[in-house]
């Protein structure tokens, strides 16, 4: 898997995903604990938090559907984020990987690699053998 540093452009995403969280943080319920930031090759910067509950959404989805509908659909570099995390930044879960892989594979991905340190990798490298939509 190939890795990308990670730059001063990268590091303000991370500062604008925690402050999309602080601003939204919903302490003791829990509803909006994950920040994200996502740039998109337009230079356009969204930010979203998740959205908790029976049948809650991720931070990157609430932050890509934003993007998406505000009509981009080339996107750069994403990063969630939470204030407690290692670098502040949190590994995107499967369901993220699977979405990311299916809307844009070649995003690149903030995340921690294995000793520790910020690296950004491809989405559809985070997702070997990921399910393919198969239209019949």
């Amino acid at each position: 898997m190939e890795r990308y540093p990670v730059t001063d452009k990268d590091m303000e995403l991370i500062k604008l995903g925690l402050r999309a969280l602080e601003a939204n943080f919903d302490d003791g319920v829990y509803n909006h604990t994950v920040g994200c930031a996502l740039l998109s090759k337009s230079g356009k910067i969204y930010t979203g938090v998740n959205c908790d509950g029976i049948h809650g959404s991720c931070a990157e989805y609430i932050t890509v559907g934003t993007a998406i509908s505000s009509g981009e659909r080339d996107f750069d570099t994403i990063v969630a984020v939470h204030d407690k995390a290692h670098n502040s930044v949190i590994p995107p879960c499967g369901n993220c990987r699977q979405m990311l892989y299916e809307y844009c594979p070649d995003i690149l991905v903030i995340l921690n690699d294995e000793n520790g340190e910020l690296v950004k990798v491809r989405a559809k490298d985070l997702l070997p053998l990921a399910y393919t939509p198969v239209i019949f």
